[in-house]
């Protein structure tokens, strides 16, 4: 006697049982009285195919072997041959999303749904709702992403899978700029995964820093990087590259967004040489692209390193996973590196690549790429084409929605008006970047009458 399949029959469902022997009989093309014969009346099995009745595991041993199917295919567990066909699917789909191809990891995903249907493979069936929920989000229907991801959160799903639904989930709230629900649902997990026991792992350090990121988000900045240095002596004690490259990188882009480009810098180099341990091409080229461009906010910029590191990240885009807004930011670098270095010439023609791989769809991407060919005008001094480039920038800024990005940009863009004399459109620059940040003009207090 199995012991497993005779657990699984009290936990199965009888009318789903029921289907499947039904299904497995009219297959073999036998009658009820045919597989009832000398094993049971056939108003019980009647009774069973409906689903009113449930056999005993020593009754489905007897039908199982009278219509030469397995106990596990009756229970709902699908042979080994159409297992390794789920994984395989379920794999090729993962592979899809990281190559770029979310469509295609659609498809594979849709057949090994439907071969998970009824069947009690439940962590492969855990993995395969994760997976569907990247390719919502990564073909851009982020609210059904959320509900699949919030349903794998308050399922009863394994530790691990909880864990990459919670960072999916916070990422994508911070990304809307949903920070309230981002923190909410980031610390409910974690706090689930420490009650649980489950922290000594790199799931649960991505998960800190995921969660720190939010609270950097809404301002919580001390609280944030407090967050990210337990996670980075977390990580330190686990040893794995991962784990400890996420903590950095994410310590990095704080230190950064505070303005300390010097300390962002070797935490970001630190997060390079342990992302270069791995096998992860996508994060490794965006890393790199990352350290190019903050190395140029050094003073003085380290050109030679911010070039080799942002020509590397533009080699390794080639040939790894990569979307138009990795490449856009790395040739911007490139411009930039190019024109800190006095080449103009090969700034410009950088630039016009940025315009061509954004076509359109990257519009800070764009405007900084307006604003830095206005800067080869200026010197050059050619004012008038520094002028004409600054307002494309500044028309093109003024389509989109206000962040923090926004407003760095935005204040750079009035820094570079004021320069070339159009101090009124200047003046309207540092007013939006205000704005962006969320800065507004308070009303005056009132006066009260004295008595």
């Amino acid at each position: 006697m199995d012991s497993r399949h005779a657990e699984l029959l009290e936990q199965t469902d009888r009318e789903a049982l029921g289907r499947r022997l039904r299904a497995a009989r009219l297959a073999r093309g036998l009658t009820q009285g045919e597989v009832a014969h000398k094993i049971m009346s056939v108003a019980y099995l009647s009774r069973i195919e409906t689903g009113h009745r449930g056999p005993t595991y020593p009754l489905l041993v007897s039908l199982a072997e009278r219509l030469d199917v397995s106990v596990a295919s009756l229970l709902g567990e699908p042979e080994s041959n159409v297992v390794d066909e789920i994984r395989l699917a379920l794999s090729y789909a993962e592979l899809s999303l990281e190559s770029g191809q979310p469509q295609d990891a659609e498809t594979h995903l849709a057949r090994a749904i439907e071969q998970l249907q009824g069947s009690s493979v439940e962590g492969m069936r855990d993995r395969a709702r994760l997976l569907r929920a990247r390719a919502l989000e990564a073909t851009s229907r982020e609210d059904d992403a959320v509900l699949e991801l919030e349903s794998l959160i308050d399922d009863d799903t394994d530790g691990l899978t909880k864990i990459k639904a919670g960072i999916a989930l916070s990422r994508i709230y911070r990304e809307t700029g949903d920070l309230n629900r981002a923190i909410e649902c980031g610390q409910r997990v974690l706090t689930h995964v420490e009650d649980a026991g489950l922290d000594a792992c790199d799931e649960a350090v991505q998960l800190a820093v995921t969660l720190a990121a939010a609270y950097f988000e809404r301002g919580d900045t001390g609280h944030a990087v407090r967050m990210c240095r337990k996670a980075i002596d977390r990580a330190e004690t686990l040893g794995t590259s991962r784990a400890r490259a996420s903590a950095y990188w994410n310590a990095s882009a704080m230190q950064a967004r505070r303005g300390d480009v010097a300390s962002a810098v070797p935490l970001a180099e630190r997060a390079l040489a342990l992302l270069g341990e791995g096998q992860d091409a996508r994060n490794l080229a965006l890393l790199r692209g990352e350290v190019g461009r903050l190395q140029l906010e050094l003073d003085p910029p380290a050109l030679d390193d911010a070039r080799q590191n942002l020509e590397q990240a533009a080699a390794e885009m080639e040939w790894s996973p990569s979307t138009s807004s990795d490449r856009a930011q790395v040739l911007l670098g490139l411009a930039r590196a190019s024109f800190l270095s006095g080449d103009v010439a090969a700034s410009r023609d950088l630039v016009a690549e940025v315009h061509t791989v954004a076509n359109g769809h990257l519009p800070l991407a764009e405007a900084e790429a307006w604003a830095l060919l206005g800067s080869t005008y200026v010197a050059e001094g050619d004012s008038a084409e520094a002028s004409s480039c600054f307002q494309r920038a500044v028309h093109t800024l003024s389509a989109i929605g206000a962040d923090r990005v926004a407003a760095q940009l935005w204040f750079e863009l009035a820094d570079l008006l004021q320069g070339v004399g159009m101090t009124e459109a200047a003046a309207d620059a540092y007013r939006r970047a205000a704005a962006s940040t969320g800065l507004r003009a308070r009303a005056a207090a009132a006066t009260f009458a004295r008595s």
